[in-house]
């Protein structure tokens, strides 16, 4: 009995850090990690370096259409150049930034 209980303690435990480590590497949490300081919590380049450095509003749906993924995604793995926007590649998987391409699809603004 105390066997299994341990048991099930450890698999809860190994569960609640796999979910922490999962969440940590989610989209949201890079695009807060990576992203947010300039194009905004919500993607509208609303904040003092954004505006400084006049990013696009990623939540107008007019703007985000300029761009298919491979564009978003090549912008976010490479940078863009003649910009301050650096590059991901040594930071985020390739998945990593699919998923904040997904995330940034996400905040455009629904009519």
């Amino acid at each position: 009995m105390i066997k299994k209980a341990l048991t099930l303690i450890a698999l809860t435990t190994f569960c609640l850090n796999f979910n922490a480590a999962a969440d940590e590497n989610s989209a949201k949490a890079n695009w807060d990690r990576h992203c947010k300081r300039c194009h905004g919590e919500d993607g509208s380049g609303n904040t003092p370096i954004g505006k400084r450095m006049q990013v696009k509003d990623y939540t107008n749906p007019e703007v985000l259409a300029e761009y298919c993924d491979e564009d978003l995604f090549k912008m976010t793995k490479e940078g863009v150049e003649n910009t301050r926007m650096p590059g991901y590649a040594d930071k985020l998987s390739d998945e990593e930034i699919h998923a904040l391409v997904a995330y940034m699809r996400e905040m455009v603004k629904k009519e």
